[in-house]
């Protein structure tokens, strides 16, 4: 039996705030309110991974979850250690991470390719970014670093951009019998610009920042991010992407706004700050309940038709909105309301299951809507955590002791370093964007959910 990493510390807190109370209380105003309330939404959210249990494969959430987000709860869990000092989690995160990073070490393993698109490649590279910036244990000698990890993820998207069609862009999923091969949506374009940014924060490479920069624009133009700021789900390229879909995502609207906000931090220049404000007023639709301040998803949460993925979202955003906060200090009076009165809404429901510590998903009803699983704990356990944004540093780069070393070759199998040379890209570059594939889409199955309601 594998013996699980989780430390006796978290477990033993955890349990003895179940057994004293139901619910979980929360003091937005006490950094000590704020951090045993994360601690008991995170232990009861690790409870879900099946990973460090006997049968477990590190890395894997199993069925109804996808892969991706697997890779998101991690990142999660590294602000937690980074927000809350406690390192309980490190362990599972250390060795999951790694356990995904594929045989090229690039977050593409091949039980992945029947589902793998660049939005999932790209959240496990986000949470390797992560790893970089707040200095979490670097791999020992031998393995892959964080930062060269989020930098083959860029270096194999990068050279899927798709001026083929539609003047740019990257498509869903790159594998072209894929379902989503003909989709160009906002995740995985927003993704692909929150990683560049972040990666020229970072390294101070200008190819970084002008990728992040020629990502934005081609969104704005085609019309996925609109003249207000609105970030709409996508278009196909079938019709020329002249049809925006326009769903609206939490999630998109967030790490648009976290990429845009580390854009201005860089360039401090009036443009990107504009577009940071714009984004987060946009927002606003994600928003009700008590002053309009409650985080909601807009799009199915009053239908309750939120799926697996959905019901995850709201940890992205609030993820994202407190990392922006930290990019872009003018964005604090605006956004630290919001995610106070979120966190204390999300942790009033936070009553149910037996041990009444579980977590729903509708926080602006005022009462635990019977849901559980990944999603709502972890939502619940990034916008509290997020509370503490003030009082934590900011993301390290080389030039301020970031001490993961990086590979701009990384991903590409050591034969160039697609940054050497590289000239600012114009949509008249053309790059190549199919990847030859023979496989059909079809959804993972296997592993089971690990709510147990005693």
């Amino acid at each position: 039996m594998r013996v699980s990493h989780i430390s006796a510390r978290a477990t033993c807190s955890a349990l003895l705030a179940a057994s004293l109370v139901s619910g979980i209380t929360l003091n937005v105003d006490d950094h000590n309110s704020i951090k045993a309330a994360a601690s008991t939404m995170a232990y009861k959210m690790v409870e879900f991974y099946p990973g460090n249990k006997t049968g477990g494969e590190p890395g894997l959430l199993g069925s109804p979850y996808y892969w991706w987000e697997a890779g998101a709860m991690f990142g999660g869990l590294i602000d937690y250690w980074h927000y809350t000092g406690d390192d309980s989690y490190n362990n599972i995160t250390f060795e999951a991470i790694l356990h995904q990073t594929g045989p090229q070490n690039n977050f593409e393993p091949p039980e992945q390719d029947l589902s793998l698109g660049n939005d999932d490649q790209c959240f496990w590279a986000m949470t390797a970014m992560r790893a970089a910036e707040l200095n979490f244990p670097n791999p020992p000698a031998g393995k892959p670093s964080w930062l060269s990890l989020a930098q083959a993820v860029f270096n194999r998207q990068a050279a899927r951009w798709d001026n083929a069609t539609c003047n740019g862009g990257l498509r869903w999923q790159f594998q072209t019998l894929q379902s989503g091969y003909t989709y160009k949506n906002s995740i995985c374009n927003g993704c692909f610009f929150n990683l560049a940014s972040r990666l020229a924060a970072y390294t101070g490479n200008d190819t970084y920042s002008n990728w992040a920069s020629t990502t934005y624009d081609w969104t704005y133009a085609i019309g996925l991010i609109s003249p207000e700021y609105i970030v709409y789900d996508g278009t196909d390229v079938k019709e020329n992407c002249s049809q925006i879909d326009q769903y609206q995502w939490s999630y998109n609207s967030g790490i648009w706004l976290h990429g845009s906000s580390v854009m201005w931090n860089i360039t401090q220049s009036d443009a990107w700050k504009a577009r940071a404000l714009g984004i987060w007023n946009a927002s606003d639709v994600f928003f009700r309940g008590t002053n309009n301040q409650v985080m909601w998803e807009a799009e199915c949460e009053d239908t309750g038709k939120c799926d697996t993925d959905a019901l995850s979202f709201k940890a992205y955003l609030s993820r994202f909105m407190a990392a922006s906060i930290k990019a872009a200090p003018f964005l604090d009076p605006l956004l630290m309301p919001f995610l106070r009165t979120s966190a204390q809404a999300a942790a009033a429901q936070c009553n149910g299951g037996a041990d009444g510590i579980t977590c729903g998903f509708k926080w602006a009803s005022g009462q635990y809507d019977g849901t559980y699983g990944v999603g709502q704990q972890m939502s619940a356990m990034e916008v509290t955590q997020s509370l503490l944004i003030d009082s934590v540093s900011g993301p390290f780069t080389n030039k301020t002791g970031g001490t993961s070393q990086g590979d701009p070759s990384a991903g590409t199998g050591g034969n160039k370093n697609p940054t050497d040379g590289l000239k600012p890209i114009t949509t008249g570059d053309k790059v190549g964007a199919g990847i030859l594939t023979f496989l059909v889409m079809a959804f993972l199955g296997g592993g089971a959910c690990w709510a147990i309601f005693t």
